[in-house]
C-alpha cells in the first residue's frame, strides 16, 4: 500500500502517517497540491491520496481525473469541522478521517482500499486449480494471458500473481485498454513530453516507466487498436518505449500480464489483432471460470460481500438463510462475480432483520444477447431462465426496477426501447460504472459506449460515473 500525503506534514497528520507506516504502509508526503500533481506525473505512483482539509479537495480530485490518474482521495481534519467533512466529500473525498487519528481507523481505511483489488475469495476445486497454476508461474518473469468472461476477477489474479512475484516490492501498474479513448492510449500507455500536444503542459511519465521494476497490466488489450499494437509489440520485445514527443528511447524493466474477454485466436483469424504479439503476451495463458462452472464459490463469495457491505453500511447481519442461498445457487450469473457483488449489496441494504431472506434478492430477469441474425442489428432480449416456472426461486419486481422486466411489461414494445431501457437502468444500478454495468449485460464496454453515446445523442440523459438521479 503506498500512501501519499497532501498537505504540511506537522501535528495529527504527521501522527496519521506515522500509524499507516506501523502497519505497513509506504508513505511519501508533498506539501500542496501542485507538487503532488508533478510528482504523480513523474511517475510516483500511490494507491491512496491522504489529503489535508484545508487543501481544496475538489480541485485535487478534478486534477487526477482530468489526467486521468485514479488514485482514491480521502481527505482528514479536524473532527469537529464537520462543515469541511462535508464540503470534502461532496468534492469527491472517498472519506473523511478525523484528527487526532484513530488507528484502528486508519487500519480501516487502508484494508478497504486494499480489499478492493487484492482479495482472492474461492472454495471451488476448479478455481483452486487454477491457483495452483498462477501460483506456479507467479516467480518468473513470463508474460502472462489471462482470459475469461467479464466479471470473472481476471484484474485480482493479476494483482495476485505480482504479490507471489520477485517484483512484489515495487510497483503494480493497471490499464484498461478498452476505457481509453485511442488517442489518448498512446501517450498512456509510453507517456509524452511538454508541448507534444494541446493540453501537455509538461512531461508525463507513462503506464511503462510507472512500473518500471514491476508489473503491468494491460487490461482487455484486444481492444486496443492495430496501430498501437505494433508499438505496444516493439516495447515488450525491446524492452524500450518511445514517449510521445520524445526523440530518445526510454529502457523499462517491467513484467506485462494482460486480459481480455474475447476468443483471443478468433480476434487474430479476423486480422483484429497481430499474431505476433499475441504469441508474445501467450507465454503462459490462465483461464478464469465464469462463475457457473464453479458453483462452490457462490455461496462463498455471497457471505464474503454480505459481510462486506453489512459492515460498510452498518447493518446487522446474521448469514443467508437457505432459500436465498439456494436462489443464489439456482441463477445463471451472466454477470459473473460482478453481478453477484451488486445484487449482494443490493440485498444488504433491502434485507430486515439481519437475515438476507429471498424477498431482498433481486436477480436479473432478461439477458441482454448480441442478435445472431446480423442484418438485423443491435440485440434481442431472452428470460434469464426461460424453463423455470412462475414461482420457482423468482422475484416479483415493478417494472423499471432495473432488475428485468416481465412479459406483461415487454408486449407492445420494441426490441430497441426494451433495450435501451435495460442499459440504462443496469446503468443506474451500477452507479455510472461503464465497465460493470457491461460485465452485467454481458457485452463489450465498446459496445456499451456506443450505445450511450447513440442515447446521448437522441437527447436521453446518460447516468455519469457515481451519479444516483432517476434519468429523464
Amino acid at each position: 500500500m503506498r500512501l501519499l500525503i497532501v498537505g504540511p506534514l506537522s501535528g495529527y497528520i504527521s501522527a496519521a502517517g506515522k500509524i499507516a507506516l506501523s502497519r505497513g504502509a509506504k508513505v511519501a508526503q508533498i506539501d500542496d497540491i501542485d507538487k503532488a500533481m508533478i510528482a504523480l506525473r513523474a511517475g510516483q505512483g500511490a494507491d491512496l491520496v491522504m489529503i489535508d482539509v484545508k487543501l481544496d479537495v475538489g480541485r485535487m480530485v478534478q486534477a487526477l481525473k482530468a489526467e486521468r490518474i485514479h488514485i482514491q482521495v480521502v481527505a482528514c481534519g479536524v473532527g469537529t469541522d464537520a462543515e469541511s467533512a462535508v464540503r470534502a466529500i461532496k468534492a469527491g473525498a472517498r472519506e473523511y478521517i478525523p484528527l487526532p487519528p484513530d488507528a484502528q481507523l486508519i487500519a480501516s481505511v487502508l484494508e478497504a482500499v486494499a480489499a478492493e483489488s487484492h482479495q482472492l475469495v474461492f472454495r471451488d476445486p476448479v478455481m483452486a486449480q487454477v491457483l495452483r497454476l498462477a501460483d506456479q508461474i507467479a516467480p518468473s518473469d513470463a508474460s502472462v494471458l489471462i482470459t475469461g468472461e467479464s466479471g470473472t476477477g481476471k484484474e485480482i489474479m493479476a494483482r495476485h500473481l505480482h504479490r507471489k512475484s520477485r517484483r512484489a516490492e515495487k510497483p503494480f501498474i493497471s490499464i484498461n485498454c478498452a476505457a481509453i479513448p485511442e488517442q489518448l492510449l498512446e501517450s498512456e500507455l509510453f507517456g509524452h513530453e511538454k508541448g507534444a500536444f494541446t493540453g501537455a503542459v509538461g512531461r508525463r511519465l507513462g503506464k511503462f516507466e510507472e512500473a518500471n521494476g514491476g508489473t503491468l497490466l494491460l487490461d482487455e488489450v484486444t481492444e486496443m487498436h492495430p496501430r498501437l499494437q505494433a508499438k505496444l509489440l516493439r516495447a515488450i520485445q525491446e524492452r524500450e518505449i518511445d514517449r510521445v514527443g520524445g526523440s530518445q528511447p526510454v529502457k523499462v524493466d517491467i513484467r506485462v500480464i494482460a486480459t481480455s474477454n474475447r476468443d483471443m485466436e478468433e480476434a487474430v483469424r479476423q486480422g483484429q489483432f497481430r499474431d505476433d504479439l499475441y504469441f508474445r503476451l501467450n507465454v503462459v495463458t490462465l483461464r478464469l471460470p465464469a462463475l457457473r462452472e464453479r458453483p462452490a464459490d457462490v455461496a462463498a463469495l455471497a457471505e464474503h460481500f454480505a459481510k462486506k457491505y453489512s459492515e460498510l453500511n452498518d447493518v446487522d447481519y446474521h448469514g443467508l438463510s437457505d432459500a436465498a442461498r439456494a436462489m443464489l445457487m439456482r441463477h445463471h450469473w451472466r454477470g459473473n462475480v460482478r453481478e453477484l457483488e451488486n445484487t449482494i449489496h443490493r440485498a444488504v441494504l433491502l434485507s430486515s432483520g439481519g437475515q438476507i431472506e429471498p424477498d431482498a434478492i433481486m436477480l436479473t430477469g432478461t439477458r441482454l444477447t448480441a442478435d445472431p441474425a446480423p442484418q438485423q442489428g443491435g440485440f434481442v432480449i431472452t428470460p434469464a431462465h426461460p424453463q423455470r416456472p412462475a414461482g420457482a426461486g423468482a422475484t416479483a419486481m415493478p417494472p423499471g426496477a432495473g432488475g428485468g422486466a416481465s412479459v406483461g411489461t415487454l408486449v407492445g414494445r420494441t426490441v430497441a426501447d426494451v433495450e435501451r431501457d435495460l442499459i440504462i437502468d443496469t446503468l443506474q444500478h451500477c452507479l455510472g460504472n461503464r465497465t460493470h454495468a457491461a460485465g452485467i449485460l454481458g457485452i463489450s464496454i465498446r459496445t456499451l459506449r456506443n450505445k450511450l453515446q447513440q442515447y446521448k445523442q437522441e437527447g436521453l440523459s446518460v447516468p455519469l460515473p457515481g451519479d444516483v438521479e432517476a434519468r429523464a
